[in-house]
């Protein structure tokens, strides 16, 4: 019998943000890669001022990112 662990990590705050802010989370990411900003606390600022993002889930989106760019 497998149960189903919870998402842990940056990835749990994802159904939330998908449904507070109305984009898809690859949307998200894709801002990201595709900003100028390369450090962590740059993009989550900018995330803020410019697309209105609470800081949890900004540094969430930012966090999943970078890590993937770390590990890919």
């Amino acid at each position: 019998m497998t149960t189903q662990q919870p998402v842990k990590g940056p990835a749990s705050y994802f159904p939330s943000i998908e449904k507070k802010y109305g984009r898809p989370i690859a949307e998200w990411k894709d801002l990201i890669r595709t900003s100028p900003l390369t450090k962590h606390m740059e993009l989550v600022a900018w995330l803020k001022t410019e697309h209105g993002l609470g800081h949890g889930h900004a540094n969430a989106l930012v966090a999943h990112t970078l890590a993937e760019r770390a590990t890919g």
